[in-house]
């Protein structure tokens, strides 16, 4: 008897092997990372002594350098016609700079470890997202790049989570679970060596300079407003180290404090590769919109308390608003921007958005010191209002220029 597989499960099939291992070399490393990230903001601010101010410097600048580097990154990719070897050194970066926040004595050791980090995800960010792109056929890339980002948050739920039974297994030792988070981490860079091949590129297409002027103007004015709107966007959501520090303040046990971020990412990762997949299908300015007001929603929850079951829900909104929105963003971008220019837009892209971050963390951890942790989510929720009606006017203008 012959079965028929489900739409999903065809599409599933379809998206080639190289998604999968890239997905999976997400996955580890985001398992490194985020046994380090969702107990950092507590170690920073119990052990060493740092401000929220502190704290949202720290993410602020940390976030702001990746997509700085993205742009040299992606740019080079396309210019020597090869993302893998530099996806490895980044992620080797990546894996090689977490000793660093075993060791921190001093808050600006802290800064120095994620900023290195960072660097490393910059390099490895643009080419590999421009690798998904060359791999997957365009009417798949919204579900290739779902799966792929499905995939890494599940390693960044699953950090948090074997954060929480070592601190409780080693008595809130965070040094200690910081050097554990070593090991996924290059497991991840072995993976991306041996399991993932870069699709082979003619040897006889001439070389040039992504960055030029002349160059860059091959990007479209739909992959602008793309860059104007995900920036917006970003200003509307500052650092999850922040999900952190509310967490902290409904009473909760040290130990289980990261079981916040357990929660946001669980959802992330339950939605990212369906919304991916839809976002083959139906308007992205639709999805985009739905994504803010979630968004407000969660500012909304997470401004009205900070009990334990509120904290939750507010965070799972977080949650869902990032399966909705981070993978079409890497969609659209992919759709917009030139085949030979990919990697060179996807770095434009995560500098605009990195700098917005970094002005976003820095607003919100001034908020928080000065007037409290309701006033910093009130906020967001403003720029979440902001954002909508730059949509709104950006797709009325688009449709008048198209009559």
């Amino acid at each position: 008897m012959q079965t028929r597989s489900t739409p999903r499960t065809a599409t599933l099939r379809l998206i080639p092997r190289g998604i999968w291992m890239l997905g999976f070399v997400s996955l580890f490393m985001d398992i490194s990372s985020e046994m380090i990230h969702s107990l950092l903001p507590m170690f920073l601010v119990t052990t060493l002594g740092a401000s929220a101010m502190m704290v949202g410097l720290i993410e602020g600048v940390a976030e702001a350098t990746t997509p700085i580097v993205k742009i040299f990154s992606g740019a080079l990719s396309d210019y020597l016609g090869n993302r893998k070897w530099l996806a490895v050194i980044g992620y080797g970066m990546g894996a090689l700079s977490k000793p660093l926040f075993a060791l921190a004595p001093t808050a600006g050791i802290v800064l120095g470890a994620r900023v290195a980090d960072r660097i490393g995800k910059g390099v490895r960010g643009a080419p590999r997202d421009a690798l998904v792109a060359d791999i997957t056929p365009p009417h798949l890339r919204g579900a290739a790049y779902g799966l792929r980002q499905a995939l890494d948050t599940v390693g960044a739920f699953l950090g948090p989570l074997l954060a929480v039974g070592l601190m409780l297994l080693w008595a809130n030792n965070f040094r200690l679970v910081f050097w554990v988070a070593v090991i996924p981490g290059l497991a991840a860079v072995a993976l991306l060596v041996f399991g993932v091949r870069e699709p082979a590129r003619q040897a006889d297409v001439k070389r040039v300079n992504p960055l030029k002027f002349d160059t860059l103007k091959q990007l479209s004015r739909s992959y602008w407003w793309v860059v104007f709107i995900g920036a917006m966007f970003t200003l509307a959501r500052f650092s999850e180290a922040f999900l952190v520090l509310r967490a902290m303040q409904g009473g909760v046990p040290v130990a289980l404090v990261p079981l916040v971020m357990v929660a946001m990412n669980l959802v992330y990762s339950a939605s990212a590769y369906p919304f991916g997949k839809l976002a083959d299908s139906m308007s992205h300015t639709r999805l985009l919109a739905a994504g803010l007001i979630v968004l407000i929603a969660a500012d909304g929850v997470l401004a009205h308390g900070n009990q334990w079951p509120v904290v939750i829900l507010g965070v799972a909104l977080w949650g869902l608003h990032m399966g909705l929105t981070q993978g079409l963003f890497a969609t659209m971008v992919a759709h917009a921007a030139p085949p030979d220019l990919k990697g060179t837009a996807f770095g434009f892209f995560n500098l605009m958005s990195g700098l917005a971050t970094l002005v976003a963390s820095l607003v919100a951890g001034g908020l928080w010191d000065r007037f409290g942790a309701a006033t910093t989510f009130y906020a967001g929720a403003v720029f979440c209002v902001l954002t909508l009606c730059a949509l709104a006017i950006g797709t009325t203008w688009k449709r008048s220029a198209a009559r």
